[in-house]
């Protein structure tokens, strides 16, 4: 790898305004994004899926523990794979009790689900030292239905929003990653975004979790249905 080019400090000076100028620009462009993606409809929820935690059986909305948002981490675990996805891993161990504490403090829980047995979970877990809540889907259409789970037996090659057989690379099923948002309303749960691939690279602070979810990082606007909401905290104001 070359280095950079030795310049003088008016010359670099002048190339970092320039820099800062599409910084600047991008940063806008994400902003706007991230309000297009809190303006998404919502589809309800009517199947019930069931998975299997550490301390027993759960429901999607039993996933919420009486939060309004839900943000899952499909985690890359089949039910016959003897470790999880090196990938996930990198990502999962960065995930401190801080972070998750800052995503509950905006009235949103973070879990991982995975399709493979909760045995296995939980064996994993230990050894990592993981403190995020963790999941099984075995069992339930979960993972199908939310096409983080591709598998010709059943049809279901779908993922990233568009058929992608050649990723089944010529097995009979294969698991992929991704990040998936719900909304509690009462007893009431919808599916409000969903992210795979490229997507999902975007996340990693507390901050783009929430801004993968319907009520985003809960600043400058208005509650649906003339619910009232407690900002738990400010965020910071950015400037030009």
């Amino acid at each position: 790898m070359s280095l950079p080019d030795v310049v003088s400090r008016e010359q670099w000076l002048e190339a970092r305004m320039r820099l800062l100028a599409e910084e600047k620009e991008m940063s806008r462009k994400l902003a706007a994004l991230a309000a297009e993606r809190r303006r998404l409809p919502m589809v309800k929820i009517e199947k019930e899926y069931v998975f299997e935690g550490p301390d027993g059986k759960a429901t999607l909305a039993e996933l919420f523990d009486g939060a309004s948002q839900l943000v899952v981490q499909h985690v890359m675990f089949g039910p016959d794979w003897e470790s999880v996805c090196p990938g996930c891993t990198a990502s999962i161990d960065e995930m401190s009790d801080g972070l998750l504490r800052h995503i509950r403090s905006r009235d949103t829980r973070f879990v991982l689900v995975s399709r493979a047995p909760q045995a296995k979970l939980a064996a994993t877990q230990a050894s990592k030292g993981w403190t995020v809540p963790w999941y099984s889907s075995y069992g339930s259409d979960f993972n199908i239905d939310f096409q983080v789970t591709l598998d010709a037996s059943v049809g279901q090659i779908t993922y990233n929003f568009r058929p992608e057989p050649d990723l089944l690379n010529g097995q009979q099923s294969t698991e992929m990653p991704g990040f998936s948002a719900f909304l509690r309303d009462g007893e009431e749960v919808f599916h409000t975004y969903s992210c795979y691939a490229r997507g999902g690279e975007y996340i990693g602070n507390a901050y783009t979790y929430l801004d993968i979810t319907a009520f985003g990082r809960s600043e400058d606007w208005e509650e649906p249905k003339g619910r009232a909401r407690t900002l738990h905290g400010a965020d910071p104001t950015f400037t030009d």
